[in-house]
């Protein structure tokens, strides 16, 4: 099948999954998901969708997200905007038929206290997905999770250019095609010096303005006529305030065009609300966000050099240690806007080859259940069909169908990330930074972005030392440590016998 006609197919076989065209309101891609705004979840056939082989996994959080993989993903959401184009325009021109309702309901939890199959793994997985995102909907986590939606659609530009800027480096270090080097300089820093735009851009889409105001007002930001504008006595340079003084002023432009449309009069609005909202918000933003702002963000970027300078180590054990954690409470949003930051500032986020290392362990752990469990092909099966995955950085899979249902499996994976964050944190003390120029992805698919204040075989070297570290470490914990005498009886026996002593218990 040719691949153009296999991403129809993929994007064919899901949409009667989640509800049809009817019940889609927004659809976008991040590195790795397809994700679907939709008017009602009680639509969608999950266990359905789980069984598509090009289906990796679901997350169903703010939106919902079908995990399909870097690649696939980019290849699969134009062929599904395609199909709900046409879908809704078949409706147009025909009586519309109701959805109908699935006759299964979601996958109950699964009731014994060790689930021995993939299918109780999945159920319980589920379940605990359902309980966490039931706790995240505070206003603090939805709010972090508007901001993160701000940034997700910018990932794939980074990606890009922070791939472009790896070659050229290359290139420019080894003295090869000097006369590309700054054509190649050009193509991977344009984006990241009106970046501050897009922001503005998608902050304004995001919390209710108009898009093109917000980015307008952002804009200011990284005009070069600032540097003739004075504030809190100090001279204003081009970019001063970076990303985070964008958000700040596309918010503030939020909020006054909303003033200027309760007060203002129709008969005006077209001439005074855009008026107003740009120059208020480009007064405030001068005269103030765009200071206050680039004394955050330099605040940020030095602490977090201070503190892998002075406790690489120990940072670096407990970051690469919660972060899969942090991402069941939905905290890892806020640290979005800090990756983007650094990236501005300095050109890559040490940060994020510390955070990968989570998914390190993450891996060992699923290799180590693998092994533990030669009886259980079902949950074998599912631990390689995850794996490819989750050497690329894509960690759902085996978080919410193994590691996480089983329990401790979970833990030994974060102890195998807090033992691989604290090698590469550790280099980061010894003076040897590692970071990546873009945000999103992780495991091996992190190589091509990385960056360092080094040659680059070193910054290599040292990331791929930490994977190994991580998979080792996660691999031994949970070998060991992972299941119970009690767990590895019931898990590794038939499926039926296992049934029939939790019936009996």
């Amino acid at each position: 099948m040719a691949t153009d006609d296999k991403n129809r197919a993929t994007a064919a076989a899901i949409l009667p999954l989640v509800g049809g065209a009817g019940n889609i309101d927004t659809i976008a891609h991040c590195m790795t998901r397809l994700r679907l705004s939709l008017r009602d979840r009680s639509l969608v056939r999950e266990e359905e969708l789980k069984a598509l082989p090009a289906v990796l996994g679901v997350v169903d959080d703010d939106t919902y997200q079908i995990v399909l993989g870097p690649g696939p993903v980019a290849r699969v959401t134009p062929e599904f905007e395609a199909l709900v184009a046409e879908e809704r325009a078949a409706e147009r021109t025909a009586a519309p038929t109701p959805a109908a309702v699935p006759d299964e309901g979601p996958a109950a939890p699964a009731s014994s206290a060790n689930p021995t199959t993939a299918d109780e793994l999945a159920a319980q997985g589920a379940a605990i997905k359902d309980r966490q995102k039931a706790r995240n909907a505070t206003p603090v986590k939805l709010f972090l999770r508007r901001i993160a939606n701000i940034f997700v659609p910018l990932i794939p530009a980074l990606i890009g250019c922070g791939i472009v800027a790896g070659i050229n480096g290359l290139l420019a270090n080894l003295g090869w095609l000097p006369g590309i080097v700054p054509a190649l300089t050009a193509i991977a820093s344009g984006f990241m010096s009106l970046i501050a735009v897009f922001v503005g851009y998608n902050t304004a889409k995001e919390f209710g303005g108009t898009p093109i105001l917000g980015g307008a007002v952002a804009a200011i930001v990284v005009f070069a006529g600032v540097q003739n504008v004075s504030a809190f006595g100090q001279k204003l340079a081009p970019g001063q305030g970076g990303v985070l003084g964008a958000l700040g002023a596309a918010l503030l432009a939020v909020y006054v065009e909303r003033l200027c449309r309760k007060w203002v009069p129709e008969s005006l609005d077209v001439l005074v609300t855009p008026t107003l909202t740009v120059l208020v918000s480009g007064l405030v933003t001068l005269f103030g966000l765009m200071f206050v702002a680039g004394e955050v963000s330099t605040a940020i970027g030095d602490f977090a050099n201070w503190l892998l300078a002075n406790g690489g180590a120990g940072a670096g054990f407990v970051l690469g240690g919660l972060f899969l954690p942090l991402v069941m409470l939905g905290l890892h949003q806020a640290l979005i806007p800090i990756h983007t930051t650094l990236i501005e500032q300095q050109g890559f986020t040490v940060l994020l080859p510390i955070l990968a290392m989570a998914g390190a362990g993450q891996v060992g752990a699923a290799v180590a259940v693998y092994l533990r469990l030669p009886r259980n092909d079902s949950i074998r099966k599912t631990i390689k069909s995850a794996l490819p995955a989750g050497f690329l950085g894509v960690g759902e899979p085996l978080i919410y169908g193994v590691s996480l249902p089983l329990g401790r499996p979970f833990i030994t994976a974060c102890i195998g990330g807090a033992f691989g964050g604290g090698f590469v944190g550790l280099f980061n003390q010894l003076g040897d930074a590692v970071g990546s120029t873009a945000i999103g992805p992780s495991g091996w698919a992190l190589f091509p972005l990385l960056k360092g204040d080094h040659g680059l075989g070193t910054t290599v070297a040292i990331y791929a030392a930490g994977l190994v570290a991580g998979y080792v470490v996660g691999f031994v914990a949970t070998y060991f440590f992972g299941f119970s005498k009690q767990m590895l009886i019931e898990l590794n026996e038939p499926p039926s016998e296992a049934s029939a002593q939790h019936s009996h218990g």
